[in-house]
This record gives structure tokens, C-alpha cells and sequence, in this order.
């Protein structure tokens, strides 16, 4: 079992023993440290902290322990329950708030939770913030309040309406013109809180919608990560259906991954790409993504004649570039859609209801759409070392090997040759190099991971 502290939070596997996994004494320290933190950075002012959860059967227990650390603290909790990592995002601000916690382990199996942890604005915070929490929980640097000045809890049920009355706002979602369409859509909410979010999202725009596991209940019916091997179950519902396409989420609901009418994945890459070809029609501008994501998007953008740009990999890093860059649409290839009119979150409603009006105009199916794109395919492998072996050093050899070749080192090595590329990023906590490579076949992709596997061997071995 795990426990994994990160700038970005916290977390690990629930039972065991406490700063080995995720105990109700670490799920109390660092939401003590959270608090903490934010206390420094707002002095006397009283504060509020908005708390959502997905649908994990431990989920309960975290957020009664989490709220209650920061009543302790003397903070106010604005408790909105079963939620959407994106709707707690949306819900910062809106409660003018000083911070958000979301429990959820995202894609991670339901034995594992988490401590996600947001800034006033609803972002995940910055390294700088996230290396300040982990002192204070090191530290166990905690003051606690007085019985007069305990914080509160309000509860507020209704945020995932909320949030979809919010998606309904933008200007480039056209529910009218989505009913119009008569779209039939299976959902796989792997059994958390997209269950509640995304039918409900559809049918306020007309679609007539499949549900496939979408009670949330916590007990996922498969590994919860939105990827081909796991989705056989929707592939094949969306054919006996005779359904225009299927919608998967993971369970927090910033990820989402799209199923044609043929049962064959769109690809979580492809999601991404479609809803910003629909974007850069109506609203020219920058894209972003991060180094190991597909090229199709900037091939995407540069037929728009509009600029494209890699981050290095992490949300936090993509929306910062983002920003810099004022890009249009953003995200990361694992189907997390960030567009700015709404707000710099990862957000599967906004991508579906993006996705959905951008197939109403087209009127195409969802096959044909991809097909309309360049054809790129991805393989992702890691290659393992011995601990006394310097992993910095043997990227800087692969780099000088390949120095006459387009190169970002912001997030380990990424070489883009003419016709694909291989991106090499070492892991923070083991002797590993995870290896991702793109290319125009399958087979393509894989042979060029394994010319590299054995470049970094001979590498070693000199």
C-alpha cells in the first residue's frame, strides 16, 4: 500500500498504518497543513473553503475528517457533497471562497483517495504553495482555534446543477441546436459522481441518454482509468444501442474519453483535438498541451495558422502556459479539455457539451470526424535502472546523440523528428525513465520506443 505526498497533495491507499497510507491521522494532518497555509496567506481574515467529494466508499469518511480539521482551524466549509472536481472549481470563486479541497483519487482504483487542493481562483495550487503545505505538515506547525471561534459548515446540494447552468452559459454551447440533432448517448460513469453529472448535462440538451453504470456508489465495475482495455462493456452497448456515440468519464469527472457509432474509441487524445477544431472556427487563438501529447493538435492549429505550444506535463504547468500564452483551448491528452471561458480546470461537461454541439454542426458521425484528422498512434513503455545509475546524466546523453533534432528539455528530453517523437521524462521517486513515443502506425510507435530502449542500454553499458 501508498502513501505519496505531492506539491499538489496528497495521496494513498486507505487503511494501514498512518504516514504509510492514507490514515484518518494523515487525511487530519494535512488538511491541518492546508489550513495552516492558508491562514498565513490571509492573516486575520475569516476564511471559507468550498469541499466536494467523488463517489469513493471512503470519500464520506475523508470529507467528515477534512471539514471537521478546518471548523478546528477556525475555518468556514462550504460542504457541496457528492461533486465533480470541475464543479468544486467553479464553485471556488462563485462562494468567493479562499481555497477548495477535493477528495478524489481520479483514475486511481477505490481502495486509493486523495487531498486535491485549490487556490481562491479554483486552480490547483503552484509548486511554491503546494513545497509551503508539505513543511507545515512536516512540521506539524498547528494552531488550532478557540471554542468561540470554530468555523462552520454549510451544505449546499445543488452545485452540480450549478455547474451545468454554467456550461449552458457559454457562448459556443448551443443546446437547441444539439437537440435539433435527436443524439442517442451511452454514459460510463464507472459508478462516481459523473453519474449524476453528465446524464443530467444531457438531457438538459435534448440528448436521449444510456446509462452504463452510473449509480455512484464508489464500487467501480472496472479500473476506472478511461482507456481502451477497460471499455469493452460501453463499446459494445453503444452498438446494440444503435446509439450516435458513447460518453466515458473517470471518477472525478476531468477526464473524458469519446466511443463512435461503431464502438471504437475516439481516443482520449482525439477528444482534445475535436473540441479544439470546433473552438479555432469560432474564435481564432493560441493552443496548448502538454510535451507527451499528441502532435495532432498542433498539426490541428497550424492549419488554423494560429500558434501552438508544449508545456511540460501536469495540469498546473499546462494552465500556466496557458495563461502566458492566452490561449483559446488547452488540456492534456488523457482527455482533460481546459477552456478558459468557462474556467482553467479540466472539465468533462464543457467537453462534452463542446463536443456535442461541434456534432450537430458537422453532421457527421463521430467516426467520420476522426477520420478527419492526422492519424497518429501512441506507445507509452519505461524502461528500469539500477539506483546507482545517474538517469539525469544518461538524458543528457541521448540528448547530445539527437542534438541536430528539434529538442525541449522543460520536462525531461523530447526529441520531434520530422515524421514523430519520442519524449523521455525520468520518474521523481524511482530509478525509472518513462518512455512515450508517437508515430503514423502502431507499429511505428513501438519500434521506435524499443530503438530507444536500446540506445539508453548502450548508453548505460559505455
Amino acid at each position: 500500500m501508498s502513501l505519496i505526498k505531492s506539491i499538489s497533495g496528497i495521496r494513498g491507499t486507505i487503511g494501514g498504518k498512518p504516514a504509510e497510507n492514507l490514515t484518518p491521522i494523515d487525511a487530519v494532518k494535512f488538511a491541518a497543513a492546508y489550513g495552516t497555509w492558508l491562514k498565513d496567506e490571509y492573516g486575520d481574515q475569516k476564511l471559507k473553503v468550498v469541499i466536494g467529494r467523488d463517489a469513493r466508499i471512503s470519500g464520506e469518511m475523508i470529507q467528515q475528517l477534512v471539514m471537521n480539521t478546518l471548523v478546528g482551524l477556525g475555518i468556514d466549509v462550504i460542504d457541496v457533497g457528492l461533486s465533480t472536481t470541475p464543479t468544486v472549481e467553479i464553485a471556488v470563486p462563485l462562494e468567493k471562497a479562499n481555497g477548495g479541497i477535493i477528495l478524489t483519487a481520479s483514475h486511481n482504483p477505490k481502495q486509493w483517495n486523495a487531498l486535491k487542493l485549490l487556490n481562491k481562483k479554483g486552480e490547483f495550487l503552484n509548486g511554491a504553495d503546494g513545497v509551503k503545505i508539505l513543511e507545515h505538515a512536516e512540521n506539524e506547525n498547528f494552531d488550532f482555534a478557540d471554542v468561540d471561534e470554530l468555523g462552520t459548515v454549510t451544505v449546499i446540494t445543488d452545485y452540480i446543477d450549478r455547474h451545468i447552468e454554467e456550461v449552458l452559459k457559454l457562448k459556443l454551447v448551443d443546446a437547441d441546436a444539439v437537440a435539433k440533432a435527436n443524439f442517442k448517448v451511452v454514459v460510463d460513469a464507472v459508478n462516481s459522481t459523473g453519474g449524476i453529472a453528465i446524464p443530467a448535462l444531457l438531457k438538459r440538451m435534448g440528448v436521449e441518454v444510456v446509462e452504463l453504470y452510473c449509480e455512484p456508489n464508489g464500487h467501480f465495475p472496472h479500473n476506472p482509468e478511461p482507456l481502451k482495455e477497460h471499455l469493452g462493456d460501453i463499446c459494445k452497448l453503444v452498438v446494440e444501442e444503435k446509439a450516435d456515440l458513447g460518453v466515458v468519464v473517470d471518477p472525478d469527472v476531468d477526464r473524458l474519453a469519446i466511443i463512435d457509432e461503431k464502438g471504437q474509441m475516439f481516443g482520449e487524445e482525439y477528444t482534445l483535438v475535436a473540441c479544439a477544431d470546433y473552438v479555432l472556427g469560432k474564435t481564432p487563438g493560441s493552443t496548448v498541451s502538454n510535451l507527451s501529447s499528441s502532435r495532432a493538435l498542433r498539426d490541428l492549429t497550424n492549419g488554423y495558422k494560429q500558434e501552438y505550444k508544449a508545456s511540460a506535463v501536469g495540469e498546473v504547468n499546462v494552465v500556466e502556459l496557458m495563461k502566458a500564452s492566452n490561449a483559446v483551448i488547452g488540456g492534456e491528452g488523457n482527455g482533460g479539455i481546459i477552456y478558459p471561458e468557462s474556467h482553467y480546470g479540466r472539465d468533462s461537461l464543457v467537453g462534452v457539451a463542446l463536443f456535442l454541439t461541434y456534432l450537430a454542426e458537422k453532421k457527421q458521425t463521430v467516426s467520420a470526424i476522426k477520420e478527419s484528422y492526422p492519424q497518429y498512434f501512441m506507445s507509452k513503455n519505461k524502461i528500469e535502472l539500477t539506483p546507482d545509475l545517474d538517469v539525469d546524466a544518461i538524458l543528457v546523453a541521448v540528448q547530445e546523440n539527437h542534438k541536430k533534432e528539434e529538442i525541449s528539455t522543460i520536462d525531461g528530453v523530447k526529441i520531434d523528428f520530422p515524421e514523430n517523437w519520442v519524449h523521455l521524462r525520468k520518474s521523481n521517486t524511482e530509478p525509472i525513465i518513462r518512455i512515450y513515443t508517437e508515430a503514423k502506425s502502431q507499429q511505428e510507435a513501438e519500434e521506435l520506443a524499443q530503438k530507444m530502449i536500446k540506445e539508453i542500454k548502450a548508453i548505460v553499458a559505455s
